[in-house]
C-alpha cells in the first residue's frame, strides 16, 4: 500500500514525496463513559491511512483521494468548507495550523489506505491525525503530539460537522504496539497498559445494520446522565459528573432517581470501574479476566444503557459458545456497527466459521469480519 500510494503521487506531481501513515482505531472497554468525563481504553491498529506529501511552488493545496479516484485544489489563501466531503477531513487540519498561528505553505498530498470505512475504525481520525502530522513534520513546526490531537478534533467539529470526543484523534496520534491506552476524558491524562497480541486477536464483526438511531437516542442519554449528576448534587458538592459518583451515593437517593435514569447512571460508573478492573488484569497478563470484564461491558450496555440491537448481542451471544473467545462487545455509540472481540489466535478461524454459520446481515448476506492487531499511532514511513 505504501508503494502503491508513493507511486500515484510520482505520477500525479513527477517528484519524490515524504511518507507518513495514520491508523484507525478500536475501544476495547468505555462506551459512552467520554461525555461522563470518564475513561476509555482505546488502542491503534494495523490498519491505517497513508500519505505522500512534499512542498509545492504553485501557491496551491493540491490533493488527491487515492481511494476515491478524486482530486480537489484550493489557493494557499483559501481555506474555507468546500462541497467536496472528503477533503474538509484536510482542509479543516490547514485551517487549525493557520488558526494557532502558523504559516503553511503549499503542498502536495495523496491519501489513502485500509481502514474499513463503517466498521467502527474511525478513517476520518486518521485522515485527519495522519494530515496534522505531516504537515508537521514535513514544515517542522515541532508541535506536540497533544496538540496536533486536538487540531484533528477540532477539524472534525468546523469542517465535517461532527462534534465527536476526542478518543478517536487520541489513540490515532498516541497509539503504542502491544498496548491499549487508559485515557482520562476529564484531564487528558494518559496511561499504557500491556495488551501482548502474540497469542491473541481483536475481531470485528459488522452487523451490517445502520445507526440509525444513534444520534437522537445519543441525545437522550446524556439528559438522563446530566439528570441524575443534578439530583447528586443536592447531596454531594464534589460531584461534577457521574465520573465522581458512586454506586453507593446512587443507591442512597434512588428513590430520587426513578428506574430509568438509575440504570443510565449505574452503568456508567460499572463501566468506570470495570475499566480500571480490566487495566489491572491487563497488568497481571490477566487476558481471561479481561475478556470477562469486555462481556461485562456489553450486558451493561444492553440492559442498562440500552444502546445495543438484537443484531449485536446476537453476536456477542454466539461469541460465548467458542472456545478460545475471552471475551466480546458491541464498539461505538450502539444500535449496529461492530462487535469486539478478543481472540485465542489459534482459534480465529473457528470464531469465524461460528460467526458465519450463526449470524447473517439483514439483507441476508455474511458479515465483514476484520482482524486486527494493536500498533503504533502516528509516524513517518522511512523509505
Amino acid at each position: 500500500m505504501n508503494e502503491q500510494i508513493k507511486n500515484k503521487f510520482r505520477e500525479i506531481f513527477g517528484c519524490e514525496p515524504q511518507m507518513f501513515r495514520a491508523p484507525g482505531r478500536v475501544n476495547l472497554i468505555g462506551e459512552h463513559t467520554d461525555y461522563n468525563c470518564g475513561f476509555v481504553l482505546p488502542a491503534a491498529v494495523d490498519k491505517m491511512i497513508i500519505f505522500a506529501v512534499k512542498p509545492n511552488n504553485v501557491n496551491k493545496f493540491r490533493f488527491y483521494a487515492n481511494d476515491l479516484g478524486e482530486s480537489f485544489e484550493t489557493s494557499v489563501d483559501n481555506i474555507a468548507k468546500s462541497d467536496t466531503a472528503w477533503a474538509n477531513y484536510l482542509l479543516g487540519v490547514v485551517a487549525q495550523f493557520v488558526a494557532d498561528g502558523h504559516q503553511v505553505p503549499a503542498f502536495d498530498c495523496v491519501f489513502g489506505g485500509n481502514v474499513p470505512l463503517g466498521a467502527g475504525m474511525s478513517s476520518s481520525a486518521a485522515i485527519e491525525v495522519g494530515m496534522a502530522f505531516a504537515i508537521n513534520e514535513m514544515f517542522g513546526l515541532g508541535i506536540s503530539r497533544l496538540k496536533m490531537t486536538k487540531f484533528a478534533q477540532m477539524a472534525e467539529h468546523e469542517y465535517a460537522g461532527v462534534n465527536c470526543g476526542i478518543m478517536d484523534q487520541f489513540a490515532s496520534m498516541h497509539g503504542k504496539a502491544g498496548h491499549v491506552v487508559r485515557l482520562d476524558c476529564r484531564s487528558l491524562d494518559f496511561e499504557y497498559f500491556p495488551l501482548d497480541m502474540t497469542n491473541y486477536r481483536l475481531v470485528l464483526v459488522n452487523t451490517g445494520v445502520k445507526h440509525e438511531l444513534a444520534s437522537s437516542e445519543y441525545n437522550k442519554r446524556r439528559a438522563e446522565c446530566e439528570a441524575g449528576v443534578k439530583i447528586l448534587q443536592k447531596y454531594y458538592s464534589g460531584v461534577s459528573s457521574l465520573r465522581d459518583a458512586t454506586m453507593a451515593m446512587l443507591d442512597a437517593h434512588s428513590n430520587e432517581f426513578g428506574d430509568v435514569v438509575y440504570r443510565r447512571c449505574s452503568y456508567i460508573v460499572e463501566e468506570n470501574d470495570r475499566l480500571i478492573d480490566g487495566c489491572k488484569a491487563l497488568a497481571d497478563n490477566d487476558f481471561a479476566a479481561f475478556g470477562q470484564f469486555m462481556y461485562g461491558s456489553h450486558e451493561g450496555l444492553s440492559r442498562k444503557y440500552e444502546v445495543s440491537c438484537p443484531e449485536l448481542d446476537k453476536l456477542v451471544a454466539i461469541a460465548r459458545t467458542v472456545l478460545g473467545v475471552l471475551g466480546s462487545r458491541m464498539m461505538g455509540g450502539g444500535f449496529g456497527g461492530c462487535t469486539i472481540s478478543l481472540v485465542e489466535k489459534l482459534k480465529v478461524a473457528d470464531f469465524e466459521c461460528a460467526i458465519k454459520a450463526g449470524y447473517k446481515t439483514p439483507d441476508g448476506s455474511e458479515p465483514d469480519i476484520y482482524e486486527v492487531v494493536i500498533g503504533d499511532g502516528a509516524g513517518r514511513i522511512d523509505s
